[in-house]
């Protein structure tokens, strides 16, 4: 009963975590301007993402246009690109495959042990699809935090967390946490045959024929 609730629970935050990544993929606000100095009066705003760089004004709707090349971008955002491509990958896997080892479904052909190991499998992909999302959106934090407090960096070139990084991080641990939940509810070490009924042996009773030869030879 535990188990059931839990993968049930895994399977709702696995969900929203696939889908938190596939929009974090997806949205350009990864890296957003900076409005400091003589830039605090906001005219502009300028968003980076990892297919598309996009400008917003006041008087005008947002203009967006996707990279001329990839080596327009930096090398995180370069290497962010294949790696949410990956955990966006291993997460529609995971919830395939949870999806696959839930408690309700019936798998008649399939042996038990086999069904118990794929609740521990969908578990285990979860929990890499979201180490691996959470690579580049550390990696880019990170080099953004060091722009902007290095004195080297011109001012018009820093930018600020966009609001894309905060969902990745959201999502991430949704996966974490539905890999563990599904790990903890596995079955994989339990051995189905120690809980298998066993009858119990019962030895023939004595004829009467037997006892009654038995008390007439001792007459």
């Amino acid at each position: 009963m535990v188990g059931g609730a839990l993968q049930v629970a895994g399977l709702l935050l696995g969900a929203l975590g696939a889908l938190g990544t596939f929009a974090v993929t997806a949205m350009p606000q990864w890296r957003v301007s900076a409005f400091i100095e003589h830039n605090l009066i906001v005219f502009e705003t300028v968003w980076e993402g990892l297919w598309v760089h996009c400008l917003r004004q006041l008087s005008i709707r947002v203009q967006c246009k996707a990279y001329d090349s990839v080596l327009a971008l930096s090398l995180d955002l370069q290497a962010s690109r294949g790696l949410m491509c990956v955990g966006s990958g291993l997460s529609l896997l995971a919830l395939a495959v949870a999806m696959a080892g839930m408690r309700c479904a019936r798998c008649p052909r399939r042996p038990w042990q086999a069904k118990g190991c794929i609740p521990r499998a969908a578990g285990l992909l979860f929990i890499l699809s979201g180490a691996v999302e959470l690579v580049p959106i550390c990696w880019v934090a990170r080099s953004i935090i060091s722009d902007f407090y290095n004195p080297l960096v011109n001012v018009a070139q820093k930018r600020e967390l966009g609001e894309a990084l905060y969902l990745g991080w959201g999502a991430s641990c949704c996966l974490v946490a539905a890999g563990v939940m599904f790990c903890c509810s596995s079955r994989c070490a339990e051995n189905p045959r120690g809980y298998r009924y066993s009858t119990p042996t019962q030895h023939p009773a004595p004829s009467r024929t037997e006892s009654s030869y038995s008390t007439s030879q001792y007459v």
